[in-house]
């Protein structure tokens, strides 16, 4: 999606003269991609610190071990459920060694 609405952007430039209100959106959405993407690309998908597992981006969910009440695998993906929040674990897009230290974190979780 990131280079789609970048090369979209960069051909309204190029063949468009007259710059109206919907090429500074395009330029907005554009941005907005690159940032998410470099974020992303940059940071680790969640971190583990103080049994408390947290999603590393800027409205990531966070969810104490100590309160796991239940883990369910769907298709590949860790859904973690307390009494009060659920976490959703997205195992496709996680580092390998990543994984596995994951998974040895949740085999102690005691359910």
């Amino acid at each position: 999606m990131t280079l789609f609405w970048l090369l979209f952007t960069i051909l309204n430039l190029v063949f468009n003269e007259a710059k109206s209100w919907s090429f500074y959106l395009l330029l907005v959405i554009s941005v907005s991609y690159v940032v998410a993407y470099s974020y992303s690309f940059f940071n680790q998908y969640g971190i583990i610190q103080d049994e408390v597992l947290k999603e590393n981006h800027p409205f990531g969910k966070k969810i104490n071990l100590n309160e796991v009440k239940s883990i369910k695998k769907i298709a590949g993906d860790y859904i973690l459920k307390t009494d009060t929040t659920e976490l959703t674990i997205n195992t496709q897009i996680i580092d390998e060694n990543s994984l596995e230290d994951l998974n040895e974190v949740l085999k102690t979780l005691s359910l």
